[in-house]
């Protein structure tokens, strides 16, 4: 797995797959910076705003679904992604 971007664009929604994906690899900041805000407690407006670049005023529908899939797919990477991580990542073809 290569070094992911520190601030990526976000699709509108995060992978559903039982596998992990490039999205998910490009993503794994992304889906940190998810669950430490969770953990926190903070405001998903503000998630979203910062994190997603999305703006919830303006696309608050919108910004409320990626919010919920992007922090479902972050707390899937932390039971089952990251095993897939550990073996290589999604270009691993022993997956």
């Amino acid at each position: 797995m290569k070094k992911p971007p520190r601030d990526p664009d976000v699709a509108d929604a995060a992978p559903t797959d039982p596998v992990l994906t490039v999205y998910d690899e490009e993503h794994i900041i992304t889906y940190l910076r998810m669950l430490d805000a969770d953990k926190e407690g903070a405001d998903w407006r503000e998630v979203t705003q910062i994190v997603l670049h999305i703006n919830p005023e303006l696309e608050p529908d919108r910004a409320r679904r990626a919010f919920d899939s992007h922090l479902t797919r972050a707390k899937w990477m932390t039971e089952h992604g990251y095993r897939h991580l550990l073996r290589g990542g999604a270009s691993n073809p022993n997956l």
